[in-house]
């Protein structure tokens, strides 16, 4: 399996904590944005803590929503 992150602009306050997870998947400014690809245990963790649920997860292969 292999997710695809995106960012739900309206929801994310641009904390950073995706960043500090992942610097090469994740930038911050005023709100994060995607720059890369990770490790699909990264991209979950850092779905799962970022606190508005900001980050989106879609499944690559099936296009299935994962997270949230």
């Amino acid at each position: 399996m292999s997710y695809i992150p995106t960012i739900d602009e309206g929801s994310c306050i641009g904390q950073g904590d995706c960043m500090d997870l992942l610097p090469e998947v994740f930038q911050v400014d005023d709100c994060a944005r995607v720059i890369g690809t990770g490790p699909d245990d990264g991209l979950l963790k850092a779905a799962r803590e970022c606190p508005t649920e900001a980050i989106v997860l879609v499944d690559s292969r099936t296009g299935e929503q994962v997270y949230p």
